[in-house]
């Protein structure tokens, strides 16, 4: 069955970076465009971004856009989130999502606190 699994979450100071990892199997992992959502406590889960099945094509949600950086390895089947500049309202945890099977994966805190 489909299975993402998210790692790389922790708590940072802001303007610090973290790279989040999201490990996919049960699926092929190439034709799947993938998402990054993140959810703040007691707010709604908002997208953050999308990467398509190549690589070739990405989209940021206007807060995150010229920090975070969405990339994939279609070999190793992961996809990644990097996050530079991070805010404090950066803070929720962040799940990664593939819209064609409408998986999630169980998330991964990240946090950003002086």
């Amino acid at each position: 069955q489909v299975q993402l699994v998210e790692s790389g979450g922790g708590l940072v100071q802001p303007g610090e970076s973290l790279r989040l990892s999201c490990a996919a199997s049960g699926f092929t992992f190439s034709i799947a465009s993938m998402k990054w959502y993140r959810q703040a406590p007691g707010k709604e889960r908002d997208w953050v971004a999308t990467i398509t099945n190549t690589g070739g094509s990405t989209n940021y949600a206007d807060s995150v856009k010229g920090r975070f950086t969405i990339s994939r390895d279609n070999v190793k089947k992961t996809v990644y989130l990097q996050m530079n500049s991070l805010k404090p309202e950066d803070t929720a945890v962040y799940y990664c999502y593939v819209p064609h099977f409408g998986s999630w994966g169980q998330g991964t805190q990240v946090t950003v606190s002086s």
